[in-house]
Formats: structure tokens, sequence, C-alpha cells
């Protein structure tokens, strides 16, 4: 139950923005998303007691960028959002790495566990895809209305995230340190 509360709080802010744009258009999406990722964060407090570093960052720049894109009557601020977010995640992750850390290690060591090799592979991966991710958002909203770059967003964007994750599980699996009772055995 705690795990479907945290999915809910984490991709309802994003429902909320196809649900609302869908309906009512890009402005209102956007504003509606702002209330929603407040509410998120809010919602994440209440129930952990603490704010996830990432869904807090997210938070902070959808306000940011959502609030330039309703003051200033301009789509732009809000389809620059995921590049800006992504570019950002793949510099830290890759500076991380070329400072001989594996920053995915905190965020996700509660998870699961894997050897230091794993997470740098991990840390790598994800850093190169998150630079794919920008560069897709990129090519869609420059070249495509901005209806079906939130259907990118929805269709394209989170199946591609979704698959890319699930294509770690092999590597997660192989790398999972040999449990103490296993070693003395041996």
């Amino acid at each position: 139950m705690k795990q479907l509360i945290k999915i809910a709080i984490e991709a309802g802010p994003l429902l909320v923005f196809f649900v609302v744009n869908g309906r009512a258009g890009i402005f209102a999406g956007t504003a509606a998303f702002m209330v929603a990722i407040s509410i998120s964060v809010l919602a994440s407090w209440l129930t952990e007691r603490k704010l996830p570093v990432v869904p807090l960052f997210s938070a902070v720049i959808v306000l940011v960028f959502g609030g330039l894109t309703l003051y200033l009557n301009d789509e732009l601020f809000i389809k620059l959002k995921p590049t800006i977010v992504n570019m950002l995640f793949a510099v830290v992750l890759l500076g991380g790495l070329a400072a001989g850390q594996s920053l995915l290690k905190p965020l996700f060591g509660t998870a699961f566990e894997v050897t230091d090799q794993a997470w740098r592979t991990l840390t790598l991966r994800w850093g190169l895809f998150f630079i794919v991710l920008a560069v897709l958002n990129e090519i869609v909203w420059r070249n495509f209305s901005t209806d079906f770059w939130v259907g990118f967003k929805l269709f394209g964007a989170m199946p591609l995230t979704l698959v890319f994750a699930a294509a770690q599980t092999p590597l997660i699996l192989r790398n999972q340190p040999t449990p103490p009772a296993e070693q003395s055995a041996d």
C-alpha cells in the first residue's frame, strides 16, 4: 500500500498535466501541473516526514518554468523543462562519475544492493540515457505541435524510461553481492 501511495504521489502531477492539457490546453495544464506537484511534495512530506531530493528538485523546476510559461504566456518554457532537467541529471551523474562517485547509490542503495562496479555502470548508463531524453525532447518540441509534444511525453518518453529501467534488471541481478553466509560456505 505504501508503494502505491508513493507512485501516486510521484506520477499524479504528470497525470493531472496530461488530463487538463487534453481538455483545456497547455496553459491550464501547466497551472494544474504546478498545483498538483505542490500538493505532491506536501503529501510526500506528510507520509514520509522527509522530502526526497529528486521530486523536490523536479517540483522547483516545474514551479519556475511553469511560472515563466504562465507569466510570459509562452509555452516554450514548459517545453524546455524536460531538456533542462534531463541535462542536469546527466551532468550530475556523469560529473559525479568523473569525480569517482556513483551518485545513484545514495539515491537507490536502499532499494537494491549491487557491487560498486555495477553502481558505476548504472550511473554511466543513466547519465547517457538522460542525455538521449534531453535530445529527443529538443527534437520533438522544435519539430512538432504542442499536442504531439505532450503525447510524446506520455507515450514516448515515459515508456522509453520504463523500458530502459527494466533493461537494467539483468545487470542488477548479475551484480548482487554474495551474502556472507554463502561466502563462508565456499
